[in-house]
C-alpha cells in the first residue's frame, strides 16, 4: 500500500514512510525485541457493531503508513461474547509509544477518530501496559503444527506491587509442568506483568474456544488437574482477583511492510 503523504503527517512519520501490511499470521507473543506489550479492551455492544468496528479498524490502519519503527506489531481480536475487542500491540520501548501517541496525523488519535466516526459510541474499557515475564509452550515440536483457534486472556490482580505477581507466575508454570493431563488443547501461555506491578495478564493460545471451555469444565475450578501444585496456585496469598477470563478469535495482525 502506498505511503500516506497527507500534510498532517508528522516529520517522524514522513521519514518512516513504510506501508502497513495486514497478515493472517498470529504474532509471536514472545518475540525478544518487544520491550513492552500493551493490551486494551473496547466495548462495542452488539455483534453487528463489533464487525463494523473491525472493518473500521482495518480501514484506519491500512489507509496509513506504518506509524513508527518502534511499533513491532498491532493485532486485533474479536471477543467470543460478540461485544468486545482486544487490541494487543508490541513495542520496542515506552518512547516509541509516546511518539505514536503524540503524532497528529498518523498516531493513535487520528486512527481512533476515523473509527469513532464510523461506529460512534465505542467504549474504551481499559489499557494495560505490560512486560513479558515468562512463557510456557506445550512442546516446540507440536507448537509449529498447531495454529491457535482461540486466544484466552486471564487477568489476575494483586494486593501490592511486590514480587507476588512473578512468584504467582512461577507457581503456575510449576503446576503446568507437573500436570498429568498435559494436552487439553492449551498450546502456549505467555505471562505479562503490568508496569505498575499489580497485575498479571496471561495471553494463552488454545486449539479452539471449545477446548478451553472443556478444560474449564473438566477441572471444575479453573484450568488444571487437582494436584498439589494447582492447589498452591488457587490458594496463592495476595491475590485480590482470582482471574477474569475472556475468549477471543483472531481478526487482524498489522505489521510494517517494506519501503
Amino acid at each position: 500500500m502506498p505511503a500516506n503523504t497527507n500534510a498532517n503527517t508528522t516529520t517522524t512519520t514522513a521519514a518512516y514512510a513504510i506501508p502497513t501490511l495486514s497478515t493472517g499470521t498470529h504474532p509471536d507473543p514472545a518475540r525478544p525485541d518487544a520491550g513492552l506489550t500493551f493490551l486494551s479492551t473496547w466495548g462495542t455492544g452488539t455483534p453487528e457493531r463489533q464487525r463494523a468496528t473491525l472493518d473500521a479498524i482495518a480501514r484506519a490502519w491500512q489507509s496509513r503508513p506504518w506509524p513508527h519503527e518502534g511499533l513491532l506489531s498491532y493485532t486485533v481480536y474479536a471477543g467470543s461474547d460478540g461485544s468486545t475487542l482486544l487490541h494487543r500491540s508490541q513495542w520496542r520501548d515506552e518512547q516509541a509509544y509516546q511518539d505514536f501517541f503524540a503524532s497528529a496525523g498518523n498516531g493513535r488519535d487520528a486512527r481512533n477518530a476515523d473509527i469513532d466516526a464510523a461506529v460512534p459510541g465505542i467504549q474504551r474499557l481499559g489499557l494495560a501496559k505490560t512486560r513479558l515475564y515468562r512463557s510456557w509452550t506445550a512442546g516446540a515440536e507440536r507448537r509449529t503444527d498447531r495454529e491457535p483457534g482461540a486466544v484466552v486472556i486471564v487477568d489476575v490482580r494483586f494486593e501490592s506491587a511486590d514480587d507476588s505477581p512473578r512468584a504467582w507466575v512461577d507457581t503456575v508454570l510449576a503446576a503446568l509442568d507437573s500436570d498429568p493431563v498435559r494436552d487439553q488443547g492449551l498450546i502456549s501461555a505467555h505471562f505479562h506483568v503490568s508496569t505498575n506491578g499489580r497485575q498479571v495478564l496471561n495471553y494463552a493460545e488454545w486449539d479452539s474456544e471449545q477446548a478451553h471451555v472443556d478444560a474449564l469444565a473438566a477441572a471444575g475450578d479453573g484450568v488444571g488437574s487437582p494436584t498439589p501444585e494447582w492447589r498452591r496456585v488457587r490458594e496463592f496469598p495476595g491475590v485480590t482477583s482470582g482471574g477474569s477470563i475472556a475468549r477471543y478469535r483472531f481478526a487482524y495482525n498489522f505489521v510494517p511492510g517494506r519501503a
